[in-house]
């Protein structure tokens, strides 16, 4: 016999498992620097610092993290699609 319960289970261990994983990806810092521009990034894409010529630049920094968020945003709508 099946158990319908044990699905539940599967996906609550999944989601926790997600979680850790943002967790720890969320604690990764990442530095890039090239011909001046030097971006500092976390594993989860969360720009938290953009400097250029050694002159930290907010705006950017701010306008970049609102881009990926977007692009995060669609990726999920359209994965919510495929499952529908």
């Amino acid at each position: 016999m099946i158990n319908p319960f044990k699905a539940l289970g599967d996906i609550r261990g999944f989601q926790q498992k997600a979680q850790a994983m943002q967790k720890a990806l969320a604690a990764e810092s990442i530095v890039v620097e090239k011909n001046g521009v030097r971006i500092v990034m976390t594993g989860d894409q969360k720009v938290t610092e953009i400097e250029v010529d050694g002159v930290m630049e907010n705006r950017i920094a701010e306008a970049f993290a609102e881009a990926v968020k977007k692009t995060q945003e669609i990726a999920a709508q359209k994965l919510m699609q495929m499952q529908e």
